[in-house]
């Protein structure tokens, strides 16, 4: 189903309490919503929970970096050069990366990661295939120049930091070919597989998941950066605030991820607990079919973001976890508007549905 973004309603802040759960000093155990982790194939994922396990279990060609999201640096490219034209990007892949499995991580692995991606064409493929990338041209477009080097070729010059941001998503994510391919059946490049498994060269391996219960993170000693202070990650799925609250204060778990504003506000004088705010790189938004006759004309969405009580919000469920931003693109990347045009208007609402007929 084809859909627009109506609506940006809020650029998400990331508010973490933390206390001391009675556990190893060397693992950390995290009360998080799980419930919207269905796979664990980088490819596949575009979910919260999901971006954050692919996020600290695999590399990808470029970062962003979370202090400030308008800069860009190499992970597994340590360096890139842009054609005058616009449309080729050469990428210099890091010597001495290696996998988890303790596999080398090569241009191979680039050129095949990103291939499957396009090829598999799973929800966020579009990502990739916007810039003309199809699986009759991908293996002409993203090719191995040498086995530290990578070319990519898109289809028409867009803002090089564009593209550049694009593969800092969860789909960029570099993974073992050799491993994938060794589960693959009928064809499928591994997807069966992946989908419950892990190929990645990340800080963090994968050790097991409980679909809707728990997932464990274990150190990746094969990685090529500085090690994880953490030996384990044990993140338990408590979908409720309350919960998540209780077994805080219990000292049951040491970080509260999804704790609601009532519950930011109980705990935030409790000397035992510390509570941080930062900003994510993700919006709430409303999306509705083009398919709709009615959706589909202009002056009903208008209308639609007229009847939207963003203050309201702001100062209710949205408390200490989010702000008003009325774009999609997050607050601080580049080509962010910073614009907030709309406010609960019912009348002007009224006027653009009377005009839509």
């Amino acid at each position: 189903m084809k859909k627009i973004c109506l609506i940006a309603l809020a650029l998400i802040l990331c508010v973490v309490p933390f206390s001391m759960a009675k556990t190893p000093k060397d693992t950390l155990v995290m009360a998080n919503r799980l419930d919207d982790l269905i796979t664990l194939d980088p490819a596949e994922i575009f979910e919260f929970a999901g971006a954050e396990y692919a996020a600290n279990t695999y590399d990808r060609l470029i970062n962003y970096d979370v202090d400030d999201v308008s800069k860009i640096y190499g992970g597994i490219a340590e360096s890139w050069t842009i054609s005058d034209d616009g449309l080729t990007f050469q990428f210099k892949i890091r010597k001495g990366a290696t996998f988890a499995s303790g596999n080398k991580l090569t241009a191979d692995d680039v050129v095949f990661s990103l291939q499957r991606v396009v090829i598999l064409d799973k929800s966020p493929a579009f990502i990739l295939t916007q810039f003309g990338f199809t699986s009759e041209n991908i293996k002409l477009t993203i090719v191995k120049v040498d086995d530290y080097t990578v070319k990519m070729v898109i289809n028409k010059p867009y803002a090089p930091t564009f593209f550049l941001y694009c593969l800092t998503s969860t789909l960029g994510s570099i993974v073992d070919k050799a491993d994938v391919l060794a589960h693959e059946k009928d064809g499928d490049l591994g997807y069966g597989w992946l989908k419950t498994n892990y190929a990645g060269s990340g800080p963090y391996k994968f050790k097991a998941w409980k679909p809707s219960e728990s997932l464990i993170l274990d150190r990746n000693d094969h990685y090529w950066g500085d090690n994880a202070k953490l030996k384990r990650v044990f993140i338990r799925h408590i979908p409720e605030s309350s919960t998540q609250r209780l077994l805080l204060e219990k000292g049951d778990v040491d970080i509260a991820r999804n704790l609601q504003p009532v519950d930011i506000k109980g705990v935030a004088g409790n000397k035992n607990i510390v509570v941080r705010k930062k900003a994510k790189g993700a919006v709430w938004y409303l999306g509705l079919s083009q398919k709709n006759k009615y959706l589909k004309v202009p002056q009903v969405r208008q209308a639609l973001k007229y009847l939207i009580d963003y203050k309201g919000l702001e100062g209710t469920i949205l408390s200490g976890k989010g702000t008003i931003h009325q774009a999609f693109l997050p607050k601080g990347f580049l080509g962010a508007l910073e614009e907030t045009p709309f406010s609960l208007n019912v009348a002007k609402a009224k006027a653009l549905l009377k005009e839509a007929g």
